[in-house]
């Protein structure tokens, strides 16, 4: 019978898998490139603001149209 008190911490430290630290750091290095590539693709993404009175206004269109007399 073991007589010799050992921690939490130490126990679990003890019987870590030694591989899944190397996955877990890869899959955290995928996420943080991932999270860095989402932002710069966004950040590189052209705004097309016209000013004020330059382009058309599709909505504002100030021609009339004719309604046909017999629809």
């Amino acid at each position: 019978m073991n007589t010799q008190f050992e921690s939490t911490y130490s126990m679990l430290v003890r019987s870590e898998e030694k591989g899944r630290g190397i996955l877990e750091i890869l899959v955290y290095a995928a996420m943080i490139l991932s999270v860095v590539f989402s932002i710069w693709q966004f950040a590189e993404t052209p705004l097309k603001v016209p000013a004020p009175g330059t382009d058309p206004c599709v909505a504002c269109d100030t021609t009339k149209t004719q309604l046909r007399a017999d629809s």
